[in-house]
């Protein structure tokens, strides 16, 4: 069974930015994530989404493409 959520490692290397980076976005709410206890986790269809710039309660735009 897959899981429903990733953690923020698996989000930087999804996105391929570093640890930090992602760390950074996610507590300033640029990728949608929910902080559980001390971790966060970043709910994958909400994450797809907001890559898809699908996403209703993202209020962020999504990543651009660095050329």
């Amino acid at each position: 069974m897959e899981a429903l959520t990733y953690n923020v490692d698996e989000v930087a290397a999804l996105l391929g930015i570093a640890r930090g980076v992602a760390y950074e976005s996610v507590r300033n709410g640029e990728i949608p994530a929910t902080r559980v206890g001390r971790r966060w986790l970043v709910p994958r269809k909400r994450f797809h989404a907001w890559l898809d710039g699908t996403d209703p309660a993202s209020t962020t735009a999504r990543p651009r493409a660095v050329a």
